[in-house]
């Protein structure tokens, strides 16, 4: 049984789940006033502190809500999710959310759940080749298109040259990140303003690839760039250790997204430049209310969609905003994402 959703132009405000404890009786939605739905949420990592923040926001709106979530986390592990998302099935959830590692193998994750009639929605990533009922995620290509179009902006009035380290292949994000710099990156490289020396994919959002990519860029193309534009903190916490080494730590542009403490402290002390803060808060406790919802067997509106390659998803796009030195104050700060001493050292 699935959600019902409707795809109308409606804005809607919405909200999160999650919690502990596991429930026992048949799988799929629950009728309100029936009983206290568990939802499952299935986890690609917690190595990451951006993902332990989405946790626990998850967590504590699903308790807000009445409703318990099961949290499982797969360490970037494919087949360990696919074990994960079958382990919270047997537990008969009412509702199943995914981050996904691996956006085409997790398609196994949503069978498994809609074989007991169990309703699936991605979380922030898209799950590929598969019937899923609902996506839940930032504006990706507007991502892209802030990192680059920030160092269009800061690199007018001279040939840049430029470094770019994409994310994770089996992330769909990361095409996602890539589409929106071509965006802005494709015209200033037509007029000669900017050329990319060197790109490639960094496996797993792993900062030590990151590092291995900057630095075969510099091997190939010399110490002579000007920016390296990076799809994500993680991949940037690794190419300014190589800029570190390399004497040129401050004196090269470096983007990055997520927001992380590290980043901002980074931005402040000026080794990177930028990030893009996704207010985790906002996509948390939306996604809470509509695993409640689905939970439930409620209504749910979507106002877009996406192809994931076999079916159009119903989806909800979040905004994000560019964090710099100038806007630190008044994005993350304000938003009591990190506090302010914590990122000035103070």
């Amino acid at each position: 049984m699935k959600p019902r959703i409707a795809l109308v132009l409606l804005s809607l405000v919405l909200s999160l789940l999650i919690g502990i404890t596991l429930r026992r009786g048949a799988g799929g939605p629950v009728p309100d006033g029936q009983r206290r739905p568990i939802i499952g949420l299935s986890m690609d990592t917690l190595e990451v502190e951006r993902w332990q923040h989405d946790r626990d926001l998850f967590v504590a709106r699903a308790n807000e809500l009445g409703a318990d979530v099961l949290v499982v986390s797969a360490n970037s592990d494919d087949t360990r999710q696919v074990r994960d998302c079958e382990a919270l099935v047997n537990n008969k959830i009412s509702a199943l959310v995914i981050i996904p590692h691996d956006g085409a193998a997790m398609a196994k994750g949503v069978a498994l759940a809609h074989e007991a009639h169990i309703p699936v929605l991605a979380y922030d990533r898209l799950i590929l080749n598969c019937d899923l009922d609902l996506y839940l995620t930032f504006d990706n290509v507007k991502v892209g298109e802030l990192q680059a179009g920030y160092l269009v902006d800061k690199l007018k009035g001279k040939h840049a040259r430029i470094v770019r380290l994409l994310g994770s292949k089996t992330d769909n994000n990361a095409f996602l990140f890539k589409q929106g710099q071509d965006n802005m990156l494709n015209p200033a490289i037509a007029r000669g303003d900017l050329e990319i020396v060197h790109e490639d994919w960094c496996d797993g959002w792993r900062p030590e690839n990151a590092k291995k990519v900057l630095n075969a860029a510099i091997t190939k193309a010399g110490r002579n760039i000007d920016a390296v534009l990076c799809s994500a903190d993680i991949l940037s916490a690794g190419a300014i250790q190589v800029l570190l080494e390399e004497g040129l730590a401050g004196k090269v542009l470096v983007t990055g997204q997520d927001a992380d403490l590290s980043s901002c402290q980074r931005i402040v002390e000026g080794t990177q430049s930028m990030t893009i803060y996704k207010p985790l808060k906002h996509l948390a406790y939306t996604a809470a209310e509509l695993a409640v919802k689905m939970a439930r067997g409620q209504v749910i509106v979507a106002k877009e969609e996406l192809d994931n390659g076999r079916a159009k998803v119903p989806s909800i796009f979040l905004k994000v905003l560019v964090v710099d030195k100038d806007t630190m104050d008044s994005t993350v700060i304000a938003d009591g994402f990190h506090k302010r001493e914590a990122i000035y050292r103070k």
